[in-house]
């Protein structure tokens, strides 16, 4: 052999039954924050299914539960609006809830009957985001610009009474920053009324289409034993057939006086289709209670919208819990005072964090071409898993 020679050195790796059983660790996520792709899986694949699935949380942790002990009650309410950023009144307003509570503090009707519906408005600008982002998920595009559509319209009313568009902050210890402009009942009915007339298009062009129901369709079945014993909550729990709403089982606001209009809605399949249907028709419902409250606003008297506050707040020795039935689910406040003008501890218990952990139980045996439907049916945000 010349000195020029070149030897190759082959090695193989797995031969037949051998290559079949070996298992393959594949990593989803993290990716950019607007997708679901800063919650990272670890799955564990045998050839196109998946063995074994591990949500791995965190790649967005503000820790604003700590920060919540370095801000007075004015302030933390704009730490709570952020981590579900589709559903920020909703936020505000449980931690709002649970600072009066601690009072022992009155909110004017006024104040109770606009928070009722602003959070209705807000529960209908979340659902339409997913009404429109999980068909795009299975590749539909057609669905997401009819819900930036019909979210334009409630976006820029509830804009006018906040100015902000995802970031309200208009709830306050009390009541609301202020009272609604003059005409603007008449502008958000008008937007009620403009999004209900096309809510149809998700009836006939989504779940109409075969394609989707043969994608959703007994896909991902969660079982109301594993709803339990994850804490599962909202319309993933309901269309499972957990038949629990805190709007109507423990009403807060004005709920109590809404239970005529109020309609809970579930499902027994509770697969990816029970999910999105339950999520359509609660949208449907949300419109509903939204009119329900304007017309209660006009029948009001005049009157104040919020409670006068000392210069410096501060909340009695003790502690209180609060829950509010957020779009995704149930949000939990649990405020303890040491009697100083910052909370001694708040722990936020939020929807999103109970309800991805389910994963772990909806993936295993499933294909990996019916992740992303799955994924995408917990309809999460990831700000919301992360706090």
């Amino acid at each position: 052999m010349s000195p020029t020679t070149e030897t190759t050195t082959q090695t193989t790796l797995g031969i037949g039954g051998a290559a079949e059983s070996t298992d393959m660790v594949l990593n989803i996520g993290p990716q950019h924050p607007s997708t679901h792709g800063v919650l990272r899986l670890r799955l564990v694949l045998d050839g196109e299914r998946i063995q074994h699935a591990e949500p791995v949380i965190g790649y967005m942790h503000r820790g604003a539960e700590k920060l919540f002990e370095a801000r007075d009650y004015r302030q933390i309410v704009m730490l709570a609006n952020r981590h579900d950023w589709l559903s920020a009144f909703s936020n505000e307003l449980g931690v709002v809830l649970a600072v009066e509570r601690m009072l022992g503090m009155e909110v004017p009707e006024r104040a109770v009957w606009t928070r009722t519906l602003l959070a209705e408005l807000n529960r209908v600008l979340n659902h339409l985001m997913f009404l429109g982002s999980y068909p795009l998920e299975l590749g539909g595009i057609t669905p997401v610009f009819y819900a930036f559509r019909e979210r334009e319209e409630l976006q820029n009313v509830m804009e006018e009474i906040s100015g902000g568009r995802m970031h309200y902050m208009f709830n306050r210890v009390g009541g609301l920053k202020e009272d609604l402009p003059a005409g603007w009942t008449s502008r958000a009915r008008e937007a009620v009324a403009s999004v209900r007339s096309r809510m149809d298009v998700y009836d006939g062009l989504v779940l109409g289409n075969e394609i989707f129901r043969g994608r959703t369709r007994g896909v991902g079945v969660l079982s109301p034993e594993a709803v339990h014993a994850y804490g599962v909550s909202g319309p993933i729990a309901r269309a499972s057939g957990v038949d629990f709403d805190l709007r109507r089982d423990e009403p807060y606001l004005a709920y109590a006086e809404l239970q005529d209009t109020l309609k809970v809605v579930t499902r027994q399949e509770g697969d990816c289709l029970a999910r999105f249907e339950c999520l359509l028709e609660q949208t449907h419902n949300a419109l509903d209670l939204a009119d329900a409250c304007l017309d209660r606003i006009a029948d009001l008297p005049r009157g104040p919208i919020n409670q006068r506050l000392p210069k410096v707040l501060k909340a009695p020795e003790g502690h209180t819990y609060a829950w509010t039935e957020n779009p995704l689910g149930i949000n939990g406040y649990y405020l303890v005072s040491k009697g100083e003008k910052t909370p001694y501890r708040l722990k936020l218990r939020s929807a999103s964090y109970n309800n991805i952990q389910a994963l772990a139980e909806l993936l295993p045996g499933q294909l990996v071409a019916d992740m992303v439907a799955i994924l995408g049916s917990l309809f999460f945000v990831v700000g919301d898993i992360d706090k």
